[in-house]
């Protein structure tokens, strides 16, 4: 991993007494690095990030990981608020679903396990924390989308993608329940409602990237069940 440096003015303290538990991925969603780069270094953007890799696996450090970086904006996941305040940010070089989204290439890859491991060595990140921006803002987010190799960063220790079956249910409140004990902001409608679809599409596209539809199918459902489970699993042995 090539690891240069670029200081980005878009960043603040930490919340006192904080600490740092969850991992962020993006994708830039520009045309070129070139314009990513200047933009999350731009202080009329008011937008950072700890790291950006890019496709040849390239590596920025854009902002120390002891301050806050401005990535994440309106977010929750599993209770925390303010994402920004508690996790670092990494931005990955892709154009995105508006400029020509593609696979993310291996090099970059590569980079991104290497990056994560060194970030999981310093900080207690849980694996249910590695999360993408679209899980902690699925109203507003589809990145790093349905294209990026989460069970790849699994197999490497980093994130959660989990593997045994489990029951599936295709009831619309009990698929809220399972969302919200993920860690998603879920409302509790039981009913599937549009804002519950958008929760279910970024859930899709995490977790079950080959249709991406806002629909409780059954395959759909048993993921959620499997997910839900191993979160469960995490968070018990963790005793939180």
């Amino acid at each position: 991993m090539i690891l240069r440096e670029r200081a980005s003015p878009n960043h603040d303290a930490r919340p006192e007494g904080g600490h740092i538990d969850m991992l962020v991925l993006h994708y830039t969603g520009m045309r070129t690095a070139a314009e990513a780069i200047d933009r999350l270094c731009d202080p009329a953007a008011k937008v950072s990030a700890h790291y950006m890799i890019e496709e040849d696996g390239t590596t920025w450090r854009l902002v120390d990981e002891s301050r806050r970086a401005w990535h994440s904006g309106v977010s929750y996941w599993q209770g925390t608020e303010h994402v920004n305040a508690a996790s670092i940010g990494i931005e990955l070089v892709n154009p995105g679903h508006e400029w020509g989204y593609r696979a993310f290439p291996d090099a970059q890859m590569a980079s991104l396990e290497v990056l994560c491991r060194a970030l999981l060595g310093k900080h207690p990140i849980p694996a249910d924390r590695v999360v993408g921006h679209s899980d902690v803002a699925p109203l507003r987010k589809q990145d790093p989308g349905e294209l990026f190799d989460w069970p790849r960063l699994a197999r490497a220790g980093i994130g959660l993608w989990p593997t045994d079956p489990a029951p599936p249910s295709t009831d619309i409140a009990g698929a809220q329940a399972m969302l919200a004990a993920i860690g998603y902001l879920a409302p509790s409608s039981g009913a599937l409602d549009p804002e519950v679809r958008q929760v279910l599409i970024a859930f899709q596209r995490r977790f079950r990237p080959r249709r991406i539809d806002g629909d409780l199918d059954e395959e759909t459902a048993a993921r959620l069940a499997a997910v839900e489970r191993a979160v469960s699993a995490l968070r018990a042995r963790r005793g939180s």
